[in-house]
Protein backbone atom coordinates (compact mmCIF):
# COMPACT_ATOMS: atom_id res chain seq x y z
CA UNK A 1 0.00 0.00 0.00
CA UNK A 2 1.34 3.41 -0.97
CA UNK A 3 -0.11 6.86 -0.44
CA UNK A 4 -0.10 8.20 -4.00
CA UNK A 5 -0.15 7.28 -7.67
CA UNK A 6 3.34 8.75 -7.97
CA UNK A 7 4.68 6.33 -5.33
CA UNK A 8 2.94 3.44 -7.07
CA UNK A 9 4.44 4.43 -10.41
CA UNK A 10 7.90 4.75 -8.82
CA UNK A 11 7.75 1.28 -7.28
CA UNK A 12 5.77 -0.68 -9.87
CA UNK A 13 6.12 1.44 -13.01
CA UNK A 14 2.32 1.63 -13.04
CA UNK A 15 -0.58 2.79 -10.92
CA UNK A 16 -2.65 0.56 -8.68
CA UNK A 17 -0.72 0.16 -5.43
CA UNK A 18 -2.34 3.30 -4.00
CA UNK A 19 -5.70 1.44 -3.98
CA UNK A 20 -4.47 -1.46 -1.86
CA UNK A 21 -5.95 -1.81 1.61
CA UNK A 22 -2.96 -3.41 3.35
CA UNK A 23 -3.00 -6.50 5.60
CA UNK A 24 -2.36 -8.97 2.78
CA UNK A 25 -3.90 -7.01 -0.09
CA UNK A 26 -1.41 -7.14 -2.98
CA UNK A 27 -0.85 -6.93 -6.71
CA UNK A 28 0.44 -9.97 -8.60
CA UNK A 29 2.04 -9.54 -12.01
CA UNK A 30 2.22 -12.94 -13.68
CA UNK A 31 5.07 -13.51 -16.15
CA UNK A 32 4.10 -12.53 -19.67
CA UNK A 33 1.19 -10.35 -18.61
CA UNK A 34 1.00 -6.59 -18.65
CA UNK A 35 -1.68 -5.95 -16.06
CA UNK A 36 -1.34 -6.82 -12.38
CA UNK A 37 -4.00 -8.94 -10.71
CA UNK A 38 -5.25 -7.89 -7.29
CA UNK A 39 -4.98 -10.80 -4.85
CA UNK A 40 -5.23 -11.27 -1.12
CA UNK A 41 -2.58 -13.14 0.82
CA UNK A 42 -2.81 -14.36 4.38
CA UNK A 43 -1.79 -11.65 6.82
CA UNK A 44 0.03 -12.92 9.88
CA UNK A 45 0.90 -10.25 12.42
CA UNK A 46 3.96 -10.34 14.67
CA UNK A 47 1.94 -11.50 17.70
CA UNK A 48 0.76 -14.58 15.82
CA UNK A 49 4.29 -15.38 14.63
CA UNK A 50 5.61 -15.13 18.20
CA UNK A 51 2.78 -17.34 19.51
CA UNK A 52 3.57 -20.01 16.93
CA UNK A 53 7.30 -19.83 17.68
CA UNK A 54 6.62 -20.08 21.42
CA UNK A 55 4.38 -23.10 20.83
CA UNK A 56 7.07 -24.89 18.83
CA UNK A 57 9.69 -24.09 21.47
CA UNK A 58 7.42 -25.53 24.16
CA UNK A 59 7.01 -28.79 22.23
CA UNK A 60 10.59 -29.85 22.85
CA UNK A 61 14.24 -29.53 22.07
CA UNK A 62 15.34 -29.14 18.46
CA UNK A 63 16.78 -32.17 16.68
CA UNK A 64 19.69 -30.80 14.63
CA UNK A 65 21.57 -32.68 11.92
CA UNK A 66 25.13 -32.64 13.29
CA UNK A 67 26.86 -32.57 9.88
CA UNK A 68 25.06 -29.37 8.95
CA UNK A 69 25.62 -27.55 12.23
CA UNK A 70 29.32 -28.47 12.26
CA UNK A 71 29.72 -27.09 8.73
CA UNK A 72 27.94 -23.89 9.72
CA UNK A 73 30.01 -23.48 12.88
CA UNK A 74 33.23 -23.92 10.92
CA UNK A 75 32.22 -21.35 8.31
CA UNK A 76 31.10 -18.73 10.79
CA UNK A 77 33.75 -16.19 11.51
CA UNK A 78 33.45 -12.91 13.21
CA UNK A 79 35.61 -10.33 14.78
CA UNK A 80 38.04 -11.05 17.55
CA UNK A 81 38.61 -8.77 20.49
CA UNK A 82 41.32 -6.81 18.66
CA UNK A 83 39.03 -6.17 15.67
CA UNK A 84 40.79 -8.71 13.47
CA UNK A 85 38.90 -11.45 11.68
CA UNK A 86 38.88 -14.70 13.64
CA UNK A 87 38.52 -16.76 10.48
CA UNK A 88 41.08 -17.34 7.78
CA UNK A 89 41.40 -14.78 5.01
CA UNK A 90 38.71 -14.97 2.31
CA UNK A 91 39.56 -17.44 -0.46
CA UNK A 92 39.12 -14.66 -3.04
CA UNK A 93 41.47 -12.26 -1.24
CA UNK A 94 44.57 -12.89 -3.37
CA UNK A 95 42.57 -12.67 -6.60
CA UNK A 96 40.92 -9.43 -5.47
CA UNK A 97 44.30 -7.94 -4.54
CA UNK A 98 45.67 -8.84 -7.96
CA UNK A 99 42.61 -7.33 -9.68
CA UNK A 100 42.80 -4.09 -7.67
CA UNK A 101 46.54 -3.67 -8.21
CA UNK A 102 46.30 -4.36 -11.96
CA UNK A 103 43.23 -2.20 -12.65
CA UNK A 104 43.99 0.44 -10.00
CA UNK A 105 40.26 0.27 -9.11
CA UNK A 106 39.90 -0.10 -5.36
CA UNK A 107 36.13 0.32 -5.17
CA UNK A 108 33.72 -2.06 -3.53
CA UNK A 109 31.41 -1.93 -6.55
CA UNK A 110 34.23 -2.87 -8.95
CA UNK A 111 35.09 -5.87 -6.76
CA UNK A 112 31.40 -6.85 -6.60
CA UNK A 113 31.00 -6.73 -10.38
CA UNK A 114 34.25 -8.49 -11.23
CA UNK A 115 33.87 -11.35 -8.75
CA UNK A 116 30.05 -11.53 -8.70
CA UNK A 117 29.87 -11.25 -4.91
CA UNK A 118 27.65 -9.30 -2.54
CA UNK A 119 28.31 -5.91 -1.04
CA UNK A 120 29.25 -7.12 2.45
CA UNK A 121 31.86 -9.59 1.22
CA UNK A 122 33.36 -7.06 -1.21
CA UNK A 123 33.47 -4.43 1.54
CA UNK A 124 35.26 -6.85 3.90
CA UNK A 125 37.84 -7.61 1.20
CA UNK A 126 38.49 -3.93 0.46
CA UNK A 127 38.69 -3.12 4.18
CA UNK A 128 41.18 -5.98 4.66
CA UNK A 129 43.29 -4.51 1.84
CA UNK A 130 43.19 -1.17 3.65
CA UNK A 131 44.28 -2.82 6.93
CA UNK A 132 47.22 -4.48 5.17
CA UNK A 133 48.30 -1.28 3.41
CA UNK A 134 47.42 -2.26 -0.16
CA UNK A 135 44.87 0.52 -0.57
CA UNK A 136 44.45 3.81 1.23
CA UNK A 137 41.47 4.99 3.24
CA UNK A 138 38.30 6.17 1.54
CA UNK A 139 38.67 9.85 0.67
CA UNK A 140 36.10 11.75 -1.41
CA UNK A 141 34.61 8.47 -2.61
CA UNK A 142 37.95 7.11 -3.88
CA UNK A 143 40.70 4.87 -2.52
CA UNK A 144 44.30 5.11 -3.67
CA UNK A 145 46.07 1.87 -4.57
CA UNK A 146 49.32 2.09 -2.57
CA UNK A 147 51.27 -0.77 -4.17
CA UNK A 148 52.45 -1.12 -7.77
CA UNK A 149 52.40 -4.91 -8.02
CA UNK A 150 51.39 -7.88 -5.91
CA UNK A 151 55.04 -8.67 -5.10
CA UNK A 152 55.19 -5.44 -3.06
CA UNK A 153 52.22 -6.60 -1.01
CA UNK A 154 54.15 -9.51 0.47
CA UNK A 155 57.07 -7.34 1.62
Amino acid sequence: QVSSKIDSRTILDQQGAEQLLGHGDMLYLAPGTGAPLRVHGAFVDDKEVHRIADDWRARGQPDYIDEITQTLDASEGGMGEDGEDTEDTDVLYDQVVEFVVQTRKASISAVQRRFKIGYNRAARLVEEMERTGIVGPLESGMRDVLVNNTAEEST
